[in-house]
């Protein structure tokens, strides 16, 4: 499967690319991606699939670590999140879950009759 060309990756970075670094990045992409949504992951991608794979990738590349800001005086670092390495956003993985069909939120089932529901009010004061 071919989430993204190494010309593409390469417009994106604006540097030159090696194969190496590239298949590096491709491969990496695709098992994240296939890590949150299996086989669902047609070949090929589906829409929005493709854009979410090139950001990733690219992260690979430029900010393996996640790392959100450094100090040099003292050796501050702090990453994007709890986990280092390359990940998914929330917003990536918000967009993939949907370009897949997965269903991207809870929901709630009522399974009860209608007439064994409780009766509520909301308190309002005057």
């Amino acid at each position: 499967m071919i989430l993204f060309t190494a010309d593409e990756l390469r417009a994106l970075l604006g540097r030159p690319l090696t194969d190496t670094q590239y298949a590096l990045a491709h491969d990496t992409a695709e098992d994240i991606l296939r890590g949150e949504v299996g086989d669902r992951l047609g070949d090929p991608p589906q829409p929005g699939v493709r854009s979410i794979a090139m950001a990733v990738g690219a992260r690979v590349l430029t900010n393996p670590a996640g790392v959100r800001s450094e100090q040099a005086g003292g050796m501050i670092v702090s990453y994007a999140d709890a986990q280092t390495g390359v990940a998914l956003s929330s917003d990536e993985l918000r967009r993939l879950k949907r370009a897949v069909g997965l269903v991207a939120g809870a929901g709630m089932v009522d399974i009860g009759q209608a007439d064994s529901a409780p009766r509520f009010s909301v308190w309002r004061p005057s």
